[in-house]
């Protein structure tokens, strides 16, 4: 199913007239057709009836929850088509898989670690040739464009928060004959849409801020075209990297508040940013919203809604200082993961991968809480340790 037809066409149909906001509550909202129920309802079914008008076959293959969740992404991203995965890595090795045997892919060096894990061991295992650069460095990018079929960014790097030019890379990879791939789980489709920018695919962990509530587990590609589209769906039908129905209906619901979450998440980290940068206690705040980050300007332009809900921050002290401050919290939740409507924190070098980081680095998740409450939980659990003898 394309966007525009089927559950939700006719929302669609009226869709560029509307805001991004109203785009995010009625996208795929269009009355059941058999109930007339507002709310889409949920489709369990793993089979279908032969003989039925309605175009499905197998659970495997197709299904109208995930449909209107794929219609709902492709409008909000203004892509030609959306494809559902069971979480974000199978969305991410859905899209590196359209590269060919033996092609060459170029990835951050310092993007997410699942993406290099992967990367790292398709590699070894001789299915491709990997070149990691520093995709703020727009120059680097380009020179290691050259024979590459995929040029693979994120709109904000997990999790030092660089900002790539987008446009100029996705000009360089167009000019050597490589897609351009962006990772827009960070930005989201309010903060940015990489597809405005000529990128060909979008790639989200709707796990994320799409979902909102840290209660699902679900990856999303949306292309640029209807026939990447469709060649991403037959990959999900014919690997089995299909979504649950439940999940699919979560997320769906999520986006409905995606406009009301993620600006407040968004200012909420660009105030706390600026506080924490003042505390003596602390080394260095990544956020692009400081003026002293070096893509500030860049992300002023490529990012005009905001700067994104996640800090990192790096403390005086050592490691066990660092995981201290993340037990020592009463509203962050120490815990892996970002985008839900409560904060999270966690120090990143506890993961291999992640291992080259500055050992007292935290990432801090922004979720939806009250600011000064969650300045004050930070302060708090900075003072704790700082009484304990911790502190530089």
């Amino acid at each position: 199913m394309t966007a525009g037809e089927g559950p939700g066409g006719a929302a669609g149909a009226r869709a560029a007239d509307w805001a991004l906001a109203t785009r995010a509550v009625h996208a795929g909202m269009s009355p059941d057709p058999a109930t007339g129920a507002i709310v889409p309802p949920l489709v369990t079914t793993s089979i279908y009836a032969h003989d039925h008008p309605a175009p499905y076959s197998y659970g495997r293959d197709h299904n109208p929850t995930w449909e209107r969740l794929e219609e709902a992404l492709s409008e909000l991203e203004s892509g030609a088509g959306a494809v559902v995965f069971g979480s974000g890595m199978a969305a991410l090795s859905a899209a590196v898989a359209t590269v060919p045997l033996g092609g060459t892919v170029v990835a951050p060096a310092d993007s997410y670690t699942g993406l290099r894990r992967l990367l790292g061991e398709l590699e070894a295992a001789g299915r491709l040739r990997v070149r990691l650069v520093q995709s703020a460095d727009t120059e680097a990018v380009a020179r290691a464009c050259g024979g590459a079929q995929l040029v693979c960014l994120e709109t904000l790097t997990n999790p030092l928060l660089r900002v790539p030019d987008i446009a100029a890379v996705v000009a360089a990879a167009h000019a050597a004959g490589a897609r351009c791939l962006v990772d827009n789980t960070f930005a989201t489709p309010i903060g940015c849409r990489p597809l405005s920018f000529g990128a060909d695919i979008v790639v989200h962990s709707a796990s994320k801020y799409l979902g909102g509530h840290s209660d699902l587990v679900l990856g999303a590609v949306v292309a640029g075209s209807a026939e990447l589209a469709e060649t991403l769906r037959v990959y999900r039908t014919d690997h089995g990297a299909i979504p649950g129905q439940l999940e699919a209906w979560l997320a769906l619901r999520g986006l409905r508040t995606l406009a009301l979450r993620v600006p407040r998440q968004m200012a909420s980290a660009a105030w706390l940013a600026t506080r924490l940068e003042a505390d003596p206690r602390v080394v260095r705040v990544h956020h692009p919203a400081l003026p002293g980050h070096p893509d500030h300007d860049r992300a002023q332009r490529q990012l005009p809604a905001g700067f994104g809900g996640v800090i990192s921050m790096e403390l005086h002290g050592t490691a066990d200082d660092a995981e201290a401050v993340c037990r020592g919290t009463r509203l962050w939740s120490h815990a892996t993961s970002l985008g839900g409507v409560e904060s999270t924190l966690e120090r990143r070098a506890r993961w291999p991968g992640d291992d080259h980081l500055p050992p007292s680095l935290l990432r801090l998740a922004v979720g939806i809480e009250d600011r000064e409450d969650l300045l004050d939980d930070l302060v708090g659990a900075l003072d704790r340790v700082g009484a304990a003898g911790g502190q530089d």
